[in-house]
Parts: C-alpha cells; sequence; structure tokens
C-alpha cells in the first residue's frame, strides 16, 4: 500500500510543480492546493500505514494508531484552506484591478518583441 501511496505522492508532486509554473494566476493556485494535498499525503504515508484501534485509555487493545499523523493533517488542511482562499481573494482583486491573470502581464513585461 506504501508503494501506491508513494506513487500517487509523487504524481501529485509532479502535476503541482507543472502548474506552478505556467502563467496563469489561476493554475499556480490549483498547483499550490495540489501540492498541499500530495505533502498531506507524505505525512499520513510517513506515519505508517497501519490498521489498529483508537488510542483510548480505557480500551485494552493489541494494537494503537498513532493519533500524531493525522492531528499534524487536520492542523494543515485548516492552514492551506485558509492560503488557497487568501490566494483566491487576491487572484480575483488583481484581476478586478488589472484585467488578467498573466503572470508575464502581471510583472509588467508585455511580450513584444
Amino acid at each position: 500500500m506504501e508503494i501506491l501511496m508513494s506513487i500517487v505522492i509523487g504524481f501529485l508532486f509532479m502535476s503541482a510543480v507543472y502548474l506552478m509554473l505556467s502563467k496563469s494566476l489561476i493554475r499556480i493556485i490549483v498547483g499550490t492546493g495540489l501540492l498541499s494535498h500530495g505533502a498531506h499525503l507524505l505525512i499520513l504515508t510517513m506515519g505508517g500505514l497501519k490498521t489498529g484501534d483508537a488510542p483510548l485509555l480505557g480500551e485494552q487493545a493489541e494494537r494503537y494508531t498513532d493519533p500524531l499523523p493525522q492531528a499534524l493533517i487536520l492542523t494543515a488542511i485548516v492552514i492551506s484552506f485558509g492560503v488557497t482562499a487568501f490566494f483566491l481573494v487576491l487572484a480575483y482583486r488583481s484581476y478586478q484591478e488589472l484585467g488578467t491573470d498573466d503572470m508575464e502581464r502581471l510583472r509588467g513585461n508585455e511580450g513584444h518583441d
């Protein structure tokens, strides 16, 4: 299962880097979202994909699941949601002011040779 998750994580990182290197601001925002999802899956996979009972004190189980990776991922999801919302508002506002989402035109390079 870890091999499959590693392939999925690699594909998410690959597509995120491809989208983040494009010229459209919306594609860059989608790329950062994919990158954060890949990082979440990476944390979960590094924590181990094992099964077990919930780590409750009153339970007498043979194996427990470590709650730390899930807590880290939950925190990272909330942070990435806030960052994505900020990026979307920033892109919308820049499109309202400048009328484009092309990164070359936002930098001031018109691309005329």
